[in-house]
This record gives structure tokens, sequence and C-alpha cells, in this order.
């Protein structure tokens, strides 16, 4: 009787093992291939394993002054999330147009674009994408003007300013301008602070003189380095840079510079409204802004010319729109050496057009839908 419920157990136990093995059997065969595929294509289709390869890349960018501080927050916070560093250098467009061409960076920032005649030079070669728009502010420094008085300019006075023919700040033409503040404007020279090298800003600023006061403003007198007439009289004083006409507003008593506005924001400068197309005085603000940029108008690819740009976005129509509204460009090559910072370009720029336009700082106002679609064109195009 032992023997029989001995020989019970064992088979009893047997049994039981037998069923824990084919069990773990079909679990190996089945389920572990069948997560282990999840896990892959999981891997696969996150940027993990992307941006491990790509850590430590510096990309090197060159250009605008008008967008440094924002491509340095950029720059921030998309080598902290990635590990791919952006070394950007505030140049001037003119200088990191020059430097692209030469292939010593990566990209370039220009506010204005490619001119027609260097389109059709790298036709089919070239990308570049309005990626960012901000306001040029008329920045000025009276001491007799309270902080809450605002100067009121149109392009004619500007431009009188710039070619020496205003001298004083209680010129008749500014005070009628100005009634409610003319007793305050003091009767001394004004000096004329301007981008010393070849400057974006500039001609944003030159192209609204010459649209807004063409009388006064002529067709020559517009581009990115020019020969200022104030100069003649010794009235003129050069900075490089948006952060040269900056600190040369700042240190020059009654003195007028032309900045990009969060430089103005930036250093507490006191800041002009100016006349626009619709005759109201306005100051740069997100409303003023958005409403100038409605009147954008934009090719459909990024590698079709943009030659025409500045003329959709500077003294349009608008009764609120700010007159002196300007893209600021990124220009890349369609085809990189290096894959890897090919690979690591495209990831920025998906980044800047998924994520990077919710740290917009404060004197700048993001670009509508449709230019951030090219940019994901962009991405598209760039091969190694």
């Amino acid at each position: 009787m032992v023997n029989y419920m001995n020989r019970s157990i064992v088979i009893a136990i047997l049994v039981v093992v037998a069923i824990v093995t084919i069990s773990a059997y079909y679990i190996l065969q089945y389920y572990v291939p069948q997560a282990y595929r999840r896990y892959e294509e999981s891997s696969t289709s996150t940027p993990i394993t992307t941006t491990i390869q790509l850590q430590g890349i510096v990309l090197q960018g060159a250009g605008a002054t008008f967008v440094y501080p924002q491509i340095a927050e950029w720059a921030r916070r998309f080598q902290s999330r990635y590990g791919v560093q952006i070394d950007y250098q505030s140049v001037g467009s003119g200088a990191g147009q020059s430097m692209f061409f030469q292939k010593v960076v990566d990209f370039a920032c220009s506010d204005p674009p490619l001119s027609r005649e260097n389109w059709l030079k790298y036709n089919g070669s070239v990308i570049q994408i309005p990626w960012l728009f901000g306001p040029v502010a008329i920045v000025y420094n009276i001491p007799e003007l309270p902080r809450n008085a605002v100067l009121k300019l149109d392009a004619v006075a500007i431009a009188k300013i710039y070619k020496g023919e205003i001298v004083y700040w209680d010129d008749e033409y500014i005070k009628n301008l100005n009634l409610d503040i003319a007793g305050l404007l003091p009767h001394k020279e004004i000096v004329a602070v301007y981008r010393s090298d070849s400057s974006g800003t500039t001609e944003l600023f030159t192209t609204f003189l010459y649209k807004a006061s063409n009388s006064v403003w002529t067709k020559e007198l517009v581009g990115k380095s020019i020969s200022w007439p104030v100069e003649a009289f010794g009235r003129g004083v050069g900075g490089k840079g948006n952060e040269g006409v900056t600190q040369n507003v700042i240190q020059t008593p009654y003195s007028i510079g032309y900045v990009e506005w969060s430089y103005a924001i930036k250093n507490n400068l006191s800041i002009a409204a100016i006349r626009n197309a619709a005759g109201n005085f306005v100051l740069p603000s997100k409303e003023t802004l958005e409403e100038a940029l409605k009147n954008l108008k934009i090719p459909s690819s990024p590698l079709e010319d943009f030659s025409k740009i500045l003329d959709s976005v500077i003294y349009v129509s608008g009764d609120k729109s700010y007159p002196i509204l300007g893209p600021t460009h990124i220009i890349l090559w369609r085809r990189y050496d290096d894959p890897k910072k090919a690979e690591a370009l495209k990831l920025f720029l998906k980044w800047v057009a998924e994520e990077g336009y919710n740290y917009v700082i404060e004197g700048y106002i993001a670009p509508p839908q449709n230019v951030r679609e090219l940019l994901i064109k962009a991405l598209e195009l760039i091969a190694s």
C-alpha cells in the first residue's frame, strides 16, 4: 500500500514538472520574442538611440546679431535635452552668409534672405527658412524726457535725422509730431547711431525708410552696409552689432538708434512710437507684430526664392501693425559631408518646429503655421 502511494506521488510530481516545462517552453518561444520585438519597435520609434549617437556633436553657426538672444536660449535648452552643442557667432548677417558659403560654419542666420543673385547661384543646393520674426525698435536717449513720455516719429523724421537734415531734437518737424511733449524737447544736437558692420538689421531699417519716405530716403541708401549721409556732418556714430548700437545709445545723451526689440527690452531703453502705413503711431508689441504678420507672403518650399519677403512685412496694412517687422532666416546646405552633423541639424529643426517655439523670449514672435511646415519640409531635404 505504501509503495503504491509513493509511486502515485512520484507520478504526480513528474506530471507537474512536465506541465511547467511545456509552459516555460511556449513562453520562451512566443511571449519573450514578442516582448523583445515590442521593445525594439519602441526603441526605434524614439530619438533615444539617435541622440546617444549625436551626443558631443557641435554645430557651428554664424550671422545675425538680431536673433542671437533667441538662439542662445534655444541652444541652451536643446543641448540640455539632446547633448548637441550649438556654437553661434553673433557677427552680423553679411559676415554670417560669407562664413557659410566659405563652409566655415554649418549654418547661417540672416535677417534678409539670400539675394536673388545668390539664390540663383546656389539654387537647389541651399535651403532657407524665415524661422523667426522680430521688430526693429527705434530707441533714443533724451535725458529731459520722463520715462512715461513716448516720443513719436515717422519715417520722414528718421530719414532726415540720418541724412543730417534734422539737427536738433526741438526741430519744428519733430515738435509737430509730438505736440503733447513739444515743450520738453531740448535744443540739443541729435547723435545718429548706426551699424558699422554688414547688418541685416540695417537692411530692415533702411528698407522701411525707403518704403515709407522714398522722397527723402533713396534706393541706393538701402542695404546691409551703406554710406551714412549723417557722417559728413560729424553727428553719426557706428556700433558693431545690435550690442554695439545699444551701448552707444546708452552712453550717448541725445542719441537715436535702431536695434532688435529684445535688446531694447533687456537694456531698458526708451522706444519711440512709429507711424505706420495707416497713419497711426504704434509701439512694438505682440498685438502690433501679429497684425503686421498677417500680411506675410512666403514660397511653399524652402528651396525657392525668398527675396521679396521683406516687402510683405515692412510698412504694411493694418491699423495696429508695427511698420518695421522683419524675419530672420536660417540658411542650410542640402547636403553635408558629415552625416552626424546632418542628423543633428535635422533634429534641431524638428525640435524648434515642435517644441522650441514654446520658448520664444520677449522681443520676438513665433512664425505662423506655414513657416513651421517649411521647417519640417527642410529637414526632409537635408542629406549627407
